[in-house]
C-alpha cells in the first residue's frame, strides 16, 4: 500500500512538473486590452505601496494569461520584472538607476521568444529604463511617451513612428502622469480613470501590431 502511494505521489509530481515546465506557444500579440489595463492598474497600485509579492503575482498573471507563457516561464518573467522595479524604486539618479538594467535585460530575454521579431536586449532594456527615469526628471508625458512607443516598436518589429504605437505610448504616459499628479491623495475613482485610460492605450497598441 505504501509503495502504491509513493508511486502515485511520484506520478503526480511528474505531472505537475511537466505542466509547469513544458513550453507553450506564447505570443506577445495575444493580449486582451481590457485585461491588460486591469492588470497594469493593479501593478501600479501595489508598486507604489511597495507590495512586491503582489506585484510578482500580477506580473505572473500578465505573462501566464495575457501572453500564454508556461507557469515556469511566467514565474521567471515576473521575478525579473519585479526585481527591476524593486531595484529602481529607491534610486535617485540615472547612474543609480542602472542597477535595474541587468534585470530588464533578463526580462526582455525571456519575452523575446514570444515576440514577432528579434530585438537587441541591451537596447530595449536601456530604452525601458530611459522612460522610467524620464518620469522623475520633469519630462512631459508626450515626450517620454514616445520612448514608451519606441520600446513597443522594438518589441513588435514595427516603425517607431507608427501612429497607433505613438498613440499607445503617449496615452500610457498620460495615464502615468495622471497618477503622479494625484500622489498620496489618489482615490478609487482615480484608479478607475487610470484603468480606462490604459484600456484605450492598449486598444491602440492592439490595433497597431495587428494582434
Amino acid at each position: 500500500m505504501a509503495r502504491k502511494i509513493m508511486v502515485a505521489l511520484a506520478l503526480a509530481a511528474a505531472a505537475v512538473a511537466a505542466y509547469a515546465c513544458i513550453p507553450r506557444h506564447a505570443d506577445l500579440r495575444a493580449f486582451d486590452a481590457a485585461e491588460m489595463a486591469q492588470l497594469e492598474t493593479a501593478m501600479w497600485r501595489v508598486y507604489y505601496e511597495k507590495r512586491y509579492p503582489a506585484l510578482f503575482y500580477h506580473l505572473y498573471e500578465t505573462s501566464r494569461h495575457g501572453f500564454g507563457f508556461s507557469p515556469l516561464d511566467s514565474a521567471r518573467i515576473a521575478l525579473s520584472a519585479a526585481q527591476a522595479a524593486k531595484a529602481f524604486q529607491p534610486t535617485r539618479s540615472r547612474e543609480e538607476a542602472d542597477i535595474a538594467l541587468p534585470y530588464l535585460v533578463t526580462y526582455y530575454g525571456l519575452l523575446r521568444p514570444a515576440a514577432p521579431s528579434n530585438f537587441d536586449l541591451n537596447e530595449i532594456a536601456r530604452r525601458e529604463l530611459d522612460w522610467w527615469q524620464a518620469r522623475r526628471e520633469a519630462v512631459g508625458p508626450r515626450d517620454y511617451g514616445r520612448t514608451v512607443a519606441a520600446v513597443a516598436a522594438l518589441t513588435y518589429g514595427k516603425p517607431a513612428d507608427q501612429p497607433d504605437l505613438v498613440a499607445f505610448g503617449i496615452s500610457r504616459a498620460e495615464a502615468m502622469a495622471y497618477r503622479d499628479a494625484r500622489g498620496e491623495g489618489i482615490t478609487a475613482s482615480d484608479w478607475s480613470e487610470i484603468e480606462r485610460q490604459l484600456r484605450s492605450a492598449y486598444e491602440r497598441l492592439h490595433a497597431g501590431i495587428g494582434g
